[in-house]
């Protein structure tokens, strides 16, 4: 006699092994966040955390559809910005501290964007990193 095959596949119209539907999450809500803005010259990332540094929401310039040298521009940071504060609302966040590193061109832009989304920006702060005689910096370009 031929062996016949011993793993049970369903036939069609046999039942299915039905899966149970994962627990939905419980939508945490956060009245108070902090907003870190970092704008370099050629992106801007925008995140939403928690007091305690967990993340709410972020969002970037070149994920918002910005490709090459659009993703510096104020205008992809104004994007960024709202979009990031847009997610950070469904949590329930009305008040943010905002802290800006970076030399780029959206800084202001993304700090009005979030205030212009209805958040209340409660104080701006600069934290962008500044050497105290550290590595020696990269030669002046010559254009």
């Amino acid at each position: 006699m031929a062996e016949e095959n011993k793993t049970q596949q369903p036939q069609d119209g046999a039942k299915k092994p039905e899966q149970k539907a994962a627990p939905r999450r419980r939508v945490r809500t956060v009245a108070f966040a902090r907003v870190y803005v970092n704008c370099s010259f050629n992106n801007t990332i925008v995140t939403f955390t928690d007091e305690k540094g967990g993340v709410i929401a972020w969002s970037t310039s070149g994920g918002n559809g910005f490709r090459g040298t659009k993703k510096g521009t104020p205008f992809a940071a104004q994007i960024t910005a709202s979009k990031a504060a847009a997610k950070a609302a469904e949590y329930g966040v009305r008040q943010a501290m905002v802290f800006v590193s970076g030399p780029g061109p959206g800084r202001e832009t993304a700090i009005r964007a979030v205030a212009q989304s209805g958040i209340h920006v409660v104080s701006i702060k600069d934290v962008t990193p500044i050497p105290h005689n550290g590595c020696r910096p990269p030669k002046a370009r010559r254009v």
